[in-house]
């Protein structure tokens, strides 16, 4: 199904309508089967055009196949260039009145010497090079002089340069190509200028028509744009190669479908509607030259929106060659090398007006969507998602929908995470542990044993009582519950998810796309050389041998081992700062200092451990991208899922090694005070407050997340606006020339190469944040809420007004991100129920409130006397040589004769050995762990169970679908 207007109807092709190139002895085995199947025609006697060519051309007595074939990277043909297809042939538009490739109204010269005194011996513009015509002149050496625009007469523009059309105000600009010349006295730029004459000649012998506007109509004055037109026959021959979605008949299943009651009711976060009113939606099927009179076509200017006309033409400059090398193609590797600065589909027009467009409306959908969509005022108003789909494409809407599903989800884990907190500071002064920490007369007045060798003293409890507060906002009996919560929560995004993933395949076309409508990357096609038939086309098609891709993965999964132990090394390295820092603080004459060493030491390894993660990511992202290009594979959406699974095992990693460092190990290898089998490089290792260390793991995940927030977004806002300014510093000061609509988009940014990957990467490393240790930070949803409710506006104001146009891509889901949320969700089911477990207090409180120890007096169900019961005591005499404190500060402490400290020991048989009641609690602890993970998936389970993945409206629709694609086809036949 489709959210569209449809087009006029349209009379039949005439004759030369089905125009196609010489079979080159295979099928494109990325283009789907059900077209171009059954025997290859016999390979004609003339060779084929210069370049590698696209149309089938039959010979005098030959019937016209009834499929094209579609653009191979093919060697040159060896023979008469002369011997290829005449113009009329090539072009069906030539001398049949319709607008040709190029307008003749001017000479352009690139030699610098005027059109006048050189005509017939003056070369082509560069770039634009071996267009021939019915009424092009050749000069005596046959040379074609091929005529250009001037770029400034004609055409539908107004004063500003807005046209989106060629000069002749017909043919619409489908795609531009940028650039500059350069010192053509130098071997490389002239390489280059070669390049372009022939990826340009094998573009227009696709059928593409192009027109030129020369660098002295540039504001710089130096660079060429290129603009690109596919007619009609283009578009159709390719639009049944990529088995495109189009318009078959009004949906007339909506119509029964019932009204729920907050559908009917206003609601205030919609967009207005009356500036964005919904599509007509429409039921589909893969477009067929042979049964276009069943399309919906009311006029062939809009059938095929422009994100449809920028991918066919994209699709032909992917697989066009620019030498007469096989791997020598597509515009990726000009723009690479180069021989382009710039290639991109134009924006409708400016995303701003001094007009109100609630009074004057919107002026063009980039107007629209900055309205209600960019601009900050829109920041609490639902996305017009169809709008940003036709705009966009479909892999940009669904990133979108996908953003926008998982920040309306956030919305309830946020107010839980909330009242958790609320329910914490509320009841702080009346935790029984924290005040008797507090307490100078109580457990505060106990004497602590030194937390280092030899530089620390003894201390009291007392200075840990900021501290034993703070873990009590976090650590008290709502966290359980909430992390149970959002174990839960995690399960019902992921599940509610699929079913408006299903609704999204279904109303933007897109449910089969991998299968039936992606094709072969061309750099596979070019770099494999064995072939195998396809058990279903029963076409030869490339493959990598199995020898070949183990020996591949092999290498890839080598190096990944090698690039994970140097991040393990980095990680390791922020610990040793921590061993050694803490030490150094504790050590410090200043009060304040060791008073606070454990929260200094925490904050400044979280910064620390920031900036590494920032400096190593660009070294991940290089070693990703060759290990991916390694592995050679065979499709774009397989290239994105391996690239993002390596992408991803580094910044698991990378971003949360040190935190279950904090969760799991710290304070888990420790000895009793002064035992020195457990240090490292002379340094005692670190042990958790008396507090416990949830607090830390609280710090660290806070600094990390929010930081990393702050700096994300600082970059999307600041870095694109900054670029742009200087690129178009000079064409602000040349008010009086007109400032184009493909200068004004050259000037803006382009999209990084790798697509969305950055933006979902750090979207699903967020929700690790949340889901992974939500058990230390209960805020942690409401602070993703606030990033992505700014992440959405600051996202779509860099679409609209910083970037350019991108090409509308394809997808059929959020790809592998799928199946790493996933595997985050289970996991996070285990770590929160290990921290709870160990890492929190929650269970030795629980265990010695509601058992009868007869050590330590206290009413039952009461915290009285907890403290104590936490602590062991160790004899100073036992101090093992070169690890008693240097300085016992006498003064203070008087002769001290024993300390404790945070641990379930008792000295017995001459020896501090663990005491009854620590297995006790760690026989509960790892039930408490068995029976909160077993519940949390019986639920799941059960969740999974009733909740289809497919929304029965969905499924009525598709049969429906269905029902009338069958009933077309037979009524063709």
């Amino acid at each position: 199904m489709s959210n569209r207007v449809g087009p006029k109807n349209l009379q039949d092709l005439g004759p030369g309508s089905n125009v196609s190139r010489p079979f080159l002895g295979r099928m494109n085995p990325g283009y789907p089967p059900s077209y171009g199947g059954g025997p290859p025609p016999p390979v004609p006697a003339q060779p084929a055009p210069v370049g590698f060519e696209m149309h089938m051309v039959p010979q005098s007595g030959q019937a016209e196949p009834t499929a094209s074939y579609p653009l191979l990277p093919q060697p040159y043909p060896q023979g008469d260039p002369a011997a290829a297809p005449p113009a009329s042939q090539l072009y069906p538009s030539v001398n049949n009145g319709s607008p040709t490739p190029v307008e003749t109204t001017s000479v352009v010269s690139t030699s610098g010497v005027h059109p006048e005194e050189k005509k017939s011996a003056s070369p082509a513009p560069i770039g634009f090079e071996g267009q021939v015509r019915g009424d092009d002149k050749k000069d005596d050496d046959g040379v074609s002089v091929v005529k250009i625009e001037d770029g400034k007469k004609n055409g539908k523009e107004d004063e500003k340069g807005e046209t989106l059309f060629f000069n002749d105000g017909k043919r619409q600009i489908d795609y531009v190509l940028a650039y500059v010349d350069g010192d053509l006295s130098t071997e490389k730029n002239q390489n280059k200028q070669k390049k372009r004459e022939v990826f340009l000649q094998n573009l227009l012998e696709e059928g593409l028509e192009a027109e030129t506007e020369d660098k002295v109509s540039s504001q710089d004055g130096n660079t060429y744009f290129i603009k690109l037109h596919a007619p009609w026959e283009v578009l159709t021959r390719h639009a049944e190669l990529l088995r495109m979605k189009m318009p078959i008949k009004e949906n007339d299943v909506l119509e029964d479908m019932p009204l729920n009651c907050l559908t009917k009711c206003m609601n205030p976060f919609m967009y207005n509607e009356e500036n964005i009113p919904e599509d007509t939606n429409y039921f589909t099927a893969a477009f067929d030259r042979a049964r276009e009179r069943q399309f919906i076509i009311t006029d062939k200017d809009t059938f095929f929106t422009h994100g449809q006309r920028s991918r066919i033409v994209h699709e032909i400059m992917t697989r066009a060659r620019y030498d007469n090398e096989d791997v020598r193609f597509g515009i990726k590797r000009m723009l690479r090398n180069g021989s382009y600065t710039a290639a991109f589909p134009l924006h409708e027009g400016k995303y701003s007006s001094e007009k109100s467009v609630l009074v004057h409306g919107a002026q063009n959908e980039r107007h629209l969507l900055y309205h209600e969509w960019a601009s900050a005022r829109a920041w609490y108003r639902y996305q017009p998602l169809d709008l940003i789909r036709n705009y966009f494409g479909e892999k940009v809407g669904i990133y979108f929908t996908w953003l926008g599903f998982y920040t309306a989800m956030l919305i309830p884990a946020s107010i839980v995470g909330l009242l958790v907190f609320i329910y914490g500071c509320a009841n702080v002064l009346s935790d029984t542990p924290s005040q008797d920490i507090c307490n100078p007369a109580g457990a505060g007045n106990f004497t602590m044993c030194p937390l280092c060798d030899v530089r620390c003293s003894y201390w009291k409890l007392e200075s840990s009582c900021l501290y034993s507060q703070l873990t009590y906002l976090f650590d008290n009996e709502a966290t359980v519950f909430f992390a149970a919560f959002m174990a839960l929560w995690a399960t019902m995004f992921l599940e509610i998810w699929k079913r408006k993933q299903a609704e999204i395949e279904y109303d933007w076309d897109v449910a089969h796309f991998e299968d039936e409508e992606e094709t072969v990357r061309p750099e596979f096609e070019a770099s494999v050389r064995s072939k195998k038939k396809n058990p279903v086309t029963q076409k030869d098609e490339p493959f990598l041998k199995l020898y070949d891709k183990c020996l591949r993965y092999c290498t890839t999964a080598s190096v990944l081992l090698f690039m994970m132990a140097i991040v393990l090394m980095a990680v390791f390295g922020v610990i040793v700062y921590r061993i050694v820092i803490v030490s150094v603080f504790y050590a410090s004459g200043d009060d304040l200092i060791k008073s606070n060493a454990k929260i200094a030491t925490t904050a400044t390894a979280a910064l620390l451990n920031l900036i590494v993660i920032m400096l190593l990511n660009q070294v991940y992202m290089r070693v990703a991208l060759f290990l991916t290009n390694i592995e050679k594979p065979r499709t774009q959406t397989e290239w994105e899922d391996s690239f993002t699974f390596k992408m991803f095992l580094f910044q698991c990693v990378n971003f949360y090694a040190t935190l279950f460092y904090i969760a799991f190990f710290k304070g888990r290898f420790r000895g009793t005070p002064g035992d020195d089998s457990f240090s490292l490089f002379g340094f005692k290792l670190e042990e958790c407050d008396p507090a416990g260390c949830l607090i830390e793991l609280c710090i660290q995940l806070a600094i990390v997340m929010v930081g990393k927030q702050i700096y994300n977004n600082a970059k999307e806002l600041l870095l694109p606006v900054l670029c742009n300014w200087w690129r178009a510093r000079k064409a602000k000061k040349a008010q009086d020339d007109l400032y184009t609509r493909w200068e004004q988009d050259y000037d803006l940014g382009s999209m990084p190469d790798l697509g969305l990957f950055d933006e979902y990467l750090e979207m699903v490393i967020q929700y690790g944040f949340v889901t992974l240790f939500v058990a230390a930070f209960p805020l942690a949803p409401l602070f993703a809420l606030i990033n992505n409710i700014i992440e959405i506006r600051l996202d779509a104001y860099k679409f609209i007004s910083q970037w350019r146009r991108p090409m509308a891509e394809r997808a059929q889901d959020i790809g592998v991100w799928w199946g790493i949320l996933q595997a985050v969700t289970n996991v996070a089911v285990l770590t929160n129920g290990f921290i709870i477990a160990f890492t929190s207090d929650f269970v030795p409180k629980q265990v010695y409130k509601y058992t009868d120890d007869s050590t330590y007096v206290h009413e039952e169900g009461t915290l009285e006397n907890y403290i104590n019961s936490s602590l062991s005591v160790f004899y100073t005499k036992d101090f093992e040589q070169d690890t008693a404190p240097a300085n016992n500060k006498s003064d203070i402490f008087g002769s001290v004769t024993e300390c404790k400290y945070r641990d379930y020991r008792e000295y017995k048989d001459g020896a501090y050995k663990p005491t009854l009641h620590y297995w006790y609690i760690l026989a509960i602890r790892l039930a408490f762990v068995i029976v909160f993970e077993h519940a949390v998936f019986l639920f799941v389970n059960v969740i999974t169970f009733v909740i289809p993945d497919t929304p029965y409206e969905v499924k009525v629709q598709i049969l429906r679908e269905n029902y009338l694609a069958k009933e077309a086809l037979f009524s063709s036949k």
